[in-house]
């Protein structure tokens, strides 16, 4: 048994997230997790809302609330549309909780202390209008290095280099069009090139991990090559204060969010272990013979493979200054980073402001949550740019769903509950029902290997050949018609059927959670096979304002283990009722009209 961290982006709290978010974070952290627990793994899957920063302090004067407000509103909204999608975090918390003050000014202190936080005089950006300091992702311009227009201010996405706004040619602000105006202000910078070498070392052990998807790695070196300090302080109000003297007074000045939403993955495993009554038991999770997968999408690669693991450097004491760690001791530095390609709507960028969106909560509303956890895995953007359409979703959902594993499920039970009642016994096996038990039970290895190494799609797809071969086994063998001529043979092939539905809904059970329980109990099994996120509300452990959490029981009465588990005889089926709803035509020309309102709308 290894312990795995499972790192999950955190999601901006100033609105619901849409289907392009949890493509990249949400699904695939989820399937790795619940295999990973189904194999035997001591997992631990954390993650929370991330509320600091100028984007939600301009939405919440826009809308005439305060910061808090806003955030506490899409805290639990978040968090709900997260639950109704089954992701099994053991913890999904916020960045507000006093708790992860307290683990970042921590960090901070130490990494100060250790020589790799610098004070430097910079040129910041401000709005002429209002005064506010404006974050750097809000202003755009022309790249100084390539000339992309449509550079951001703290990278450009055209070429992958850093920059800072002051740098951009032409530069305007997203917020509200206006030209920036720069002044000096005083702020820390992590000194990333006192940590490059550090860094660097502990990219060249991946090279060659299959866990490690080469855009990624690719990247991540390249990011090295003109690696510079980079500031974690902003001039703001809204966020964790500065721990030093003269600076923790300053209500002005505040750490970056970004660099306080990457020290949440300590924050939340701290807290996780503070609820479960002992305080150390986070960190088997965090030391090096863990294991610990981060998941985002491709344009936080830059935070996950360079930032964080400079910041764990830093404080770890690892870089060319030497230092002593903190009072959380050597932490571990990521065992792989999986960033997932963008997914794109109708052939079009996702964009709420031009209605080019559908959340996650609309979509569940009106279908079933496996459906759409089917589509993001099957079709998601594991490795490249991938479109969502709802013609390719009904079709998968037909198709694929419900004509395939779905069928194959209600005919199996449905054929066992009308001529035995029950799981029968085997009679003697003949060379075709090895074949099949060999095929369902062997896919255990390959899935496995597949979805531990992050490439789901494909781990996917062998588990649905599983499902094929089975529903290919029953038509060649035809039990329905051996119910007079040879009902020992029946019961035999509906036998090996049964345990061919059981294998493949162990298989599927990480990709279909909410299925992979209704498949249980419609071939008779009772207790909690697929453990579903709780949503609680709860005390602040160290003072502040309740506020709801996801968490996730442990294991489960009838959790199965990664591997075929023989079905018992005698267990009775009855008629079975379908697991997965067909989605009509219709469907797709309802959907795109949806969508062409909302634009018309927008």
């Amino acid at each position: 048994m290894t312990h795995v961290l499972a790192a999950v982006a955190w999601p901006y709290a100033n609105g619901p997230r849409h289907l392009g978010h949890v493509a990249g974070f949400g699904v695939p952290s989820d399937v790795f997790a619940r295999q990973q627990r189904m194999a035997g793994h001591d997992v631990l899957m954390v993650s929370g809302t991330d509320e600091h920063g100028t984007p939600i302090l301009v939405q919440a004067e826009r809308e005439g609330v305060t910061p808090q407000a806003l955030a506490d509103r899409y805290n639990r909204v978040i968090a709900e549309d997260l639950q109704a999608l089954g992701l099994s975090y053991d913890l999904f918390t916020r960045t507000t909780t006093r708790n992860h003050y307290a683990v970042v000014q921590e960090m901070f202190r130490t990494v100060h202390r250790n020589g790799y936080l610098v004070e430097r005089t910079t040129m910041g950006a401000v709005s002429p209008s209002t005064g506010r300091t404006l974050p750097d992702r809000y202003i755009e311009g022309t790249c100084p290095i390539c000339g992309f227009d449509g550079a951001r201010g703290d990278q450009c996405d055209n070429c992958g280099n850093q920059l800072d706004p002051v740098d951009l040619k032409n530069p305007v602000s997203r917020i509200n069009g206006e030209t920036p105006r720069f002044v000096e202000s005083q702020h820390f910078f992590l000194d990333l090139p006192a940590l490059a070498e550090a860094v660097g070392a502990w990219l060249e052990t991946k090279t060659g991990s299959p866990s490690w998807r080469p855009n990624v790695l690719g990247f991540s070196r390249n990011l090295l090559e003109e690696i510079r300090p980079r500031a974690i302080t902003r001039d703001i109000d809204w966020g964790i204060p500065v721990p030093l003297p003269g600076w923790e007074e300053n209500p002005t000045k505040r750490l970056y969010v970004w660099f306080d939403a990457v020290v949440g993955y300590l924050s939340a495993s701290v807290e996780w272990a503070r609820r479960t009554g002992d305080p150390e038991a986070w960190r088997p999770y965090w030391s090096e013979g863990a294991r610990g997968a981060y998941f985002m999408g491709k344009d936080n690669i830059v935070f996950h493979s360079l930032i964080w693991p400079a910041e764990l450097a830093g404080y770890d004491g690892r870089g060319s200054r030497g230092g002593q760690p903190g009072a959380f001791g050597d932490l571990a530095l990521p065992s792989e980073v999986v960033a997932s390609e963008f997914l794109t709507m109708e052939g079009r960028q996702f964009s709420s402001s031009r209605g080019v969106v559908i959340s996650v909560r609309d979509v569940l509303s009106r279908y079933q949550p496996d459906a759409l956890r089917y589509f993001l895995s099957a079709a998601g953007p594991e490795a490249h740019d991938t479109d969502f359409t709802w013609r390719e979703f009904t079709r998968r959902t037909n198709d694929e769903l419900v004509a395939g594993w779905g069928n194959l499920v209600n005919r199996t039970a449905s054929l066992i509950a009308k001529n035995v009642g029950s799981i029968p016994e085997a009679g003697e096996l003949t060379d075709r029902d090895r074949e099949l038990m060999a095929t369902t039970s062997g896919a255990f290895g390959v899935v496995g290997d597949l979805v531990a190494t992050h490439r789901q799609r494909q781990g996917l797809s062998e588990a649905m050949r599983a499902v094929g071969e089975v529903n290919r086994y029953l038509s060649e063998t035809a039990p329905w018609a051996l119910r007079t001529s040879d009902p020992e043979r029946m019961r035999t092939v509906l036998h090996v059927a049964a345990q061919g539905v059981s294998d493949c809904r162990g298989l599927l059970a990480p990709y279909l959670p909410h299925s992979a329980q209704a498949v249980h109990e419609v071939m008779g099994g009772t207790g909690t096979v697929s453990p579903m996120p709780e949503l609680r509300d709860v005390e602040d452990l160290d003072g502040g304002s309740p506020y709801p959490v996801l968490q996730t029981p442990r294991g489960g009465d009838g959790a199965p283990g990664w591997g075929s588990v023989p079905v018992v005889p005698g267990t009775p089926v009855g008629k079975p009722t379908p697991v997965f709803t067909k989605l009509d035509e219709d469907v797709v020309e309802t959907e795109l009209e949806r969508l062409r309102e909302e634009q018309a709308g927008g």
